[in-house]
């Protein structure tokens, strides 16, 4: 499965050359990698419908236990077929689309990435590759969505979709961390084996909740996070539709989904979950009416189906967890169809604005006919898939547990405004008389045509073959998201209950509302002052005027260009934590009884002396020859205290670092005096709290012991017979810290160049 999920991203690198090498074929050449997928993923349904778990592990970070683990049970082996069945029809439908494209190959090689990447995640059984390969999803699908980069606008969209999932991501990578820590694993199926009270009975559950339902909650488009999506429209038609109906928006359900046994089942998952999915299946069907771009009806509608999946996810029952089985998988084979079908209107027409779209029925059949399939589908009609799922979730909502009245009215009037939107989609552009198009509409040709043909005829042929599908996904999927105790099949015909009778209510009440569309439509766009005012407003007053005024703000203050501003902020940073951390975790008296000779009490005075006059000589000499003073004391502390190795090498610096600043000082104008009488007396005060903290810390430090006696007696041990040195300082800085000590020489060296150049350098009289 590492190699099914690896053999993407292979195929990316080398799309380019096959573009190159097949041209216009290209498509269909890429395209037999997914299909391959599919039919790779699909014989192991019989062993997964049995309820085995295959699992294959791959050490990618053992001591971090960072793993390549991958697992393989109904729900991601739903998700598996989702993205390669339809990844390779909107391969092909692409390589159509956008025929003669001068990028079409970076096209490919970012589409590919996508789809690896979205396979990664739903096969990963370790959080943190999971979470790799989550945020690899945010980076490719931002390449996609600013394909046409050169477009202001279409970037701006990019940057959008790509700040609000990511910072999402990062939320729940915490959250993640902490499920981790409650769990003591980084394994799914370890997780998941723990009893849900154990989880939920953790200090830490809260939190780490809601950090893992914001970076679901970004990535799923669920209210107010919702606004990226729509706008992820920049994107060509066969992004939109991969992104909308397979992969990207639904990495936050499939997340939830495969969290839900064990983290579901308390009170704040069945409330918040219900709520805000509800709310936004409303927000987005109601989006999605007062709408009139075609892609842009469809965006909104993508947004109604996430929170209807996070929705019954929230609700958690048997027949809420059957219905977001049955729901998803209907969802995405209309959903790809519609998007694919806008694109091919707009390719042939000119135009998607379904104001304007009328009798394409005679000029596109085909087109007409999947369109016709994927909307009643979308609307809930009979026979055909989608009705199912539209049974299911009235029966979920009927049965919550909380909140369910809400969830009734909420449910009811997405479910009008859907049947009006799914008329408006399949019925509208094709009907009555033929109206002026920009080109004159012809049907699309075959690669364009593969994908929505089959996805829709899909939607029919899995309601006639119910059982089929019944004993297979269904069956496969649902013991992963609720377990495998359950008493449920599907059938095309209930009786007469309460929800078939909510179904044809909203099949009556949405055909008035198609009916009367326009003006409706007018209605609704009065609030167009609170449209306005919405999520993405404050998302762009936060991001482009709130954030720069920040920055500008902060620059001003912290990274203002004077040196010792940041230095008595690091100072002053580094007083204030370890300072309380010293005193207010260590209680142990200090010691004064030092071992002092009269010539420590001679060489401190002289250190203190040169230190004081560096800082208020006014000439640069004798600055610099204080401070050689200082240096050449410190090697004299290293002499007393038995270190001659240490003593040379600061002689050596010090010698060296004189001469250098005597050669430079010739360069640089006299002083002149900046400091105020206050700043003096603040660094004065800096200084005195920096040296009585370090002092202290000496003093502190001298009482214990910090290091190992194994250690010691290891590093003495090896020294000559290791190294072949016997003073075992060296030997631990030239052998044992090898790297270290190449960096501080490389560090020394940069700066001596530096030096030199500055030295060497002779400015013309006119740059002076």
């Amino acid at each position: 499965m590492l190699l099914a999920v690896l053999s993407g991203f292979l195929l990316a690198l080398i799309a380019p050359w096959i573009y190159q090498q097949a041209g216009d074929k290209a498509g269909w050449i890429l395209a037999v990698l997914p299909a391959c997928l599919a039919v790779y993923f699909a014989t192991f349904l019989p062993d997964v419908i049995a309820g085995e778990l295959i699992v294959e592990h791959y050490a990618w970070v053992p001591s971090l236990d960072v793993d390549l683990t991958m697992t393989l049970d109904g729900l991601s082996l739903l998700f598996a077929l989702l993205i390669s069945v339809i990844g390779t029809f909107i391969v092909i439908y692409g390589s159509g689309y956008l025929h003669g494209d001068r990028n079409i190959a970076r096209f490919y090689v970012f589409l590919l990435a996508f789809m690896a990447s979205m396979l990664g995640l739903v096969l990963s059984d370790n959080l943190i590759s999971l979470f790799v390969f989550w945020e690899l999803t945010s980076i490719t699908s931002f390449m996609l969505i600013g394909y046409y980069h050169e477009n202001d606008k279409y970037r701006k969209c990019a940057h959008q979709s790509m700040m609000v999932t990511v910072g999402g991501g990062l939320a729940m990578f915490a959250g993640l961390i902490l499920l981790a820590m409650i769990a003591d694993s980084y394994s799914l199926m370890a997780i998941l084996e723990m009893s849900p009270s154990e989880i939920a009975g953790h200090d830490l559950y809260v939190p780490m909740l809601v950090l893992i339902l914001a970076g679901c909650f970004t990535k799923s488009a669920q209210v107010p996070f919702h606004f990226w999506l729509p706008n992820a429209m920049a994107g060509p038609t066969p992004v939109s539709a991969f992104l909308h109906s397979a992969t990207m928006v639904k990495a936050g359900i499939y997340l939830l989904a495969r969290l839900q046994p064990g983290l579901g089942g308390t009170e704040i998952w069945m409330t918040v979950l219900p709520v805000v999915g509800a709310v936004t299946m409303f927000t987005g069907m109601y989006l999605a009416l007062r709408s009139k771009g075609y892609k842009q009806v469809l965006a909104y509608s993508t947004i109604m189906a996430l929170g209807v999946l996070t929705m019954l996810v929230g609700i958690g029952t048997e027949a809420a967890m059957i219905a977001f089985v049955v729901f998803l998988l209907a969802h995405a084979m209309y959903k790809a169809t519609l998007f694919m079908v806008a694109g091919i209107v707009d390719h042939e027409t000119g135009t998607k604005d379904l104001t304007v779209l009328r009798g394409l029925k005679s000029k596109m059949p085909v087109t007409f006919f999947c369109a016709i399939l994927a909307a009643l589908s979308l609307g809930g009609f009979a026979p055909l898939f989608g009705f199912l799922g539209k049974e299911l979730m009235f029966e979920a909502v009927l049965d919550a547990q909380y909140l369910s009245a809400l969830l009734v009215a909420l449910a009811m009037g997405t479910a009008m405004m859907g049947v009006a939107v799914a008329l408006i989609l399949g019925l509208r552009p094709f009907w009555g008389e033929l109206s002026d198009t920009p080109k004159d509409p012809h049907e699309a040709p075959l690669s364009m045509l593969l994908g929505p043909v089959v996805l829709a005829s899909l939607s029919l042929l899995t309601f006639l073959a119910l059982e089929w599908v019944d004993a297979g996904l269904i069956q496969a999927a649902v013991p992963a998201v609720w377990g495998p105790e359950f008493d449920f099949y599907l059938a095309r015909w209930h009786g007469i209950n309460m929800p078939l009778i909510m179904s044809a209510i909203s099949i009556a009440i949405g055909i008035g509302i198609y009916w009367k569309w326009d003006a409706v439509r007018g209605l609704m766009n009065r609030l167009e002052w609170l449209y306005e005012r919405g999520p993405e407003w404050v998302y762009n007053k936060s991001m482009y005027g709130g954030l720069p005024w920040v920055a500008n703000r902060q620059t001003r203050i912290i990274q203002n260009g004077y040196l010792r501003n940041y230095l008595v902020t690091i100072l002053m940073t580094m007083v204030i934590l370890v300072g309380y951390t010293f005193f207010s975790r260590y209680d142990e008296p200090l010691s004064l009884a030092l071992d002092v000779e009269f010539y420590h009490v001679l060489l401190a005075l002289v250190l203190l002396g040169a230190a004081v006059f560096a800082s208020v000589t006014q000439s640069r000499l004798g600055a610099v020859a204080s401070a050689g003073v200082v240096g050449f004391s410190v090697a004299l502390v290293y002499i007393l205290f038995s270190a001659p190795d240490l003593a040379i090498t600061q002689v050596l610096v010090e010698t060296l670092t004189v001469i250098l600043l005597v050669l430079v000082l010739f360069r640089l104008p006299e002083f002149v005096s900046f400091s105020s009488r206050g700043a003096r007396i603040r660094d004065i005060i800096v200084a005195l709290l920096v040296g009585g903290l370090v002092t202290v810390l000496l003093l502190a430090t001298g009482q214990e012991q910090f290091y190992d006696e194994a250690i010691s007696a290891a590093h003495i041990e090896g020294s000559v017979a290791l190294a072949h040195g016997r003073n075992v300082v060296n030997v631990i800085l030239v052998d044992y810290r090898t790297l270290d000590t190449l960096g501080e020489i490389f560090v020394l060296a940069l700066a001596a160049m530096g030096v030199y150049a500055m030295v060497k350098f002779r400015a013309k009289d006119d740059e002076l």
